[in-house]
């Protein structure tokens, strides 16, 4: 995907949080997230968004803390959220294409990373407000392309678990194959899972213990423990593995 269209998905996915959050109320139980409210999601996602920002949008070269607004609630949080949102989304926009900046997973650059990072992580908590809504549900929980979901699986997969932070471990290796059933042939992965961070190739390469199958968007919000599996084939514990150890 490009990044005009993750910058794209940013704004949208931004704008159904913020109506499902408005909807919900801030004292809605997030069913997604055991232990928060909407104004919990609400406040940390109104922070990553001026986190994300003040890198692009200052040049920054280094890590720095998050900002902390746990004195803000119900309509001012609300207000807050969404005036971060919309600088979040014009701070992209307005770019240039070779800002230079810090930024913590592999991409073509760093405004490549960060409107994917930004993309994706609205996504999935847009389906967290929405959950304060009961509408996770069926068999199409929400409007996620299978190109979009592949693409998040794809980060996840070959970006977030490659790090040394990855809690995804296992004394004896272990082979996990991800299948896309409906996001062209090329949505398949295959994760090797040691005493390291897992590695991912992409593609089904040798044999696997254990294959996660099923739509994009499910199997999408599976592997970000939003959702139960669609479809798990071979040895489960495997699959119960991944769902225990997985966390980001």
């Amino acid at each position: 995907m490009q990044i005009a269209e993750h910058i794209r998905m940013v704004d949208e996915e931004g704008r159904l949080l913020a109506a499902a959050a408005t909807e919900a109320g801030v004292d809605a139980k997030v069913s997604t997230c055991p232990g928060w409210q909407v104004r919990d999601l609400l406040r940390h996602q109104g922070a990553v968004h001026r986190w994300a920002t003040s890198y692009v949008a200052e040049g920054l070269q280094k890590p720095h803390g998050m900002e902390d607004r746990s004195d803000l609630d119900g309509a001012d949080l609300l207000d807050w959220y969404r005036d971060g949102h919309r600088q979040l989304v014009d701070t992209l926009t307005n770019a240039r294409p070779d800002v230079e900046c810090w930024a913590f997973l592999p991409a073509p650059s760093p405004l490549a990373f960060w409107a994917r990072r930004q993309a994706h992580e609205t996504t999935v908590h847009r389906v967290d407000a929405q959950s304060a809504q009961a509408r996770i549900g069926g068999e199409e929980p929400t409007s996620i392309t299978p190109e979009f979901a592949a693409d998040g699986i794809d980060e996840l997969l070959t970006g977030f678990h490659a790090r040394t932070r990855s809690r995804v471990r296992s004394d004896v290796p272990r082979t996990l194959r991800v299948r896309a059933t409906d996001a062209g042939p090329d949505a398949v992965w295959t994760v090797r899972i040691t005493q390291d961070p897992p590695a991912t190739e992409r593609g089904a390469s040798g044999e696997a213990e254990c294959e996660l199958a099923g739509p994009a968007a499910r199997l999408y919000l599976a592997l970000w423990n939003r959702l139960p599996f669609p479809d798990v084939r071979g040895d489960a514990t495997l699959a119960a593995l991944w769902r225990e150890n997985s966390g980001v």
